[in-house]
C-alpha cells in the first residue's frame, strides 16, 4: 500500500494539471470501490474548480470551489494517471479506456486524470472542506512528520511509558501520520534501534533523534519518486526508484551495508508485518 512518499509524489504530479483548473466533466464508471461513492458524485464534481490539492497522511484532498473536498485513497493498487497534458510533461494522446478505469476527470485544460484500481481497495469520498479534519478517516490522525507539529517534544511525550514495540508505535497513525512499514524499517536502521525494543524504554534523547531521521528518509524517498514494489506508479506513469536505496527493507539474508558490519539483514514478523533489521547494528 502506498505510504506518505508515494502519495506525496502523486499529489505533486497531479498539481500542475488539476490545481486551479476546472473539472469539465467527471465520469464515474461503477457505484463503489472499497465503499460506495457518495450520492451524485459525478454531478457534484462536474464544473467545480480545484482550488487546492493537498495531502493528509496517506490521503489526497482536492478542495473544490463548491466548498466540498474530494478525498482520495489509493488503496493497494490505485493509480491516478495523466494524459493529454497541455503543459507537455506527460503523454499527449489519451489512451483507450481500460477495464479498471473507475473514475475519470476530464479537466478544462484538456488533461485527463484517470483513477485506475484493479483490486478496488481504493476509496473516494466528498466532505465539507471546512470540517474536513473531523471526517472519520482523518479525525484521529497525528501530526504530519514533515510539519512543525511533529517535533522531539511531541514524539518523546507520545512514546513515554508505551509498552508496545517501537516499530508498532511508529506505525500508529495517531502518533505520526503517514508512516508505513517500509519507511519505519529504514528509519530504525539508521537510528540503530531494534524494531522489537519497547518504545517506552528507549532513552528520550534517542527518541528525539528519530525525528530528523524520519524526515530525512521521507524526503529522500519523495525526491526519488517513492518506492515501486508492486503496483505503484507516479502520475506520469513512471515508476518510483527509492527501492534501490533500501538499507534493510526486503533485504533478508543480504549483507548489512554499515561499514565494518559482517552480519546479514534479518526478518521478524510483528503484528503480521515483516520487520527487516540488522541484529548487530540495531539494539
Amino acid at each position: 500500500m502506498p505510504e506518505l512518499p508515494e502519495v506525496e509524489t502523486v499529489r505533486r504530479g497531479l498539481s500542475p494539471v488539476m490545481e486551479g483548473e476546472v473539472i469539465a466533466r467527471a465520469e464515474v464508471n461503477r457505484p463503489d470501490l472499497r465503499w460506495p461513492f457518495p450520492p451524485d458524485m459525478a454531478a457534484r464534481l462536474t464544473g467545480q474548480r480545484v482550488t487546492q490539492l493537498r495531502r493528509r497522511s496517506k490521503y489526497i484532498l482536492a478542495d473544490l470551489s463548491s466548498g466540498e473536498s474530494l478525498l482520495v485513497h489509493l488503496g493497494m493498487s490505485g493509480r491516478m494517471l495523466i494524459s493529454g497534458d497541455p503543459l507537455g510533461q506527460f503523454v499527449h494522446d489519451h489512451p483507450a479506456p481500460e477495464k479498471h478505469d473507475h473514475v475519470v476527470f476530464h479537466m478544462g485544460n484538456g488533461a485527463r486524470v484517470t483513477f485506475n484500481d484493479p483490486r478496488r481497495f481504493g476509496a473516494m469520498d466528498l466532505l465539507d472542506t471546512a470540517s474536513a479534519d473531523s471526517h472519520k478517516l482523518l479525525s484521529s490522525i497525528g501530526p504530519e512528520p514533515l510539519g512543525n507539529d511533529f517535533n522531539e517534544d511531541h514524539l518523546i511525550a507520545a512514546l513515554k511509558g508505551k509498552n508496545t514495540p517501537i516499530k508498532s508505535a511508529l506505525l500508529d497513525q495517531r502518533i505520526v501520520a503517514g508512516l508505513g512499514n517500509i519507511y519505519v524499517c529504514e528509519t530504525l536502521y539508521r537510528a540503530g534501534i531494534h524494531p522489537a525494543r519497547k518504545a517506552g524504554r528507549i532513552a528520550a534523547k534517542r527518541v528525539g533523534g528519530l525525528v530528523p531521521i524520519i524526515r530525512d528518509v521521507l524526503n529522500e524517498a519523495i525526491t526519488a519518486g517513492g518506492s515501486t514494489l508492486r503496483d505503484f506508479k507516479r502520475a506520469d506513469g513512471e515508476l518510483g526508484y527509492f527501492q534501490h536505496s533500501f538499507d534493510v527493507y526486503g533485504r533478508e539474508a543480504e549483507p548489512c551495508r554499515s561499514e565494518g558490519c559482517t552480519h546479514q539483514i534479518a526478518r521478524i514478523v510483528q503484528s503480521g508485518r515483516s520487520s527487516f533489521y540488522c541484529p548487530q547494528c540495531q539494539r
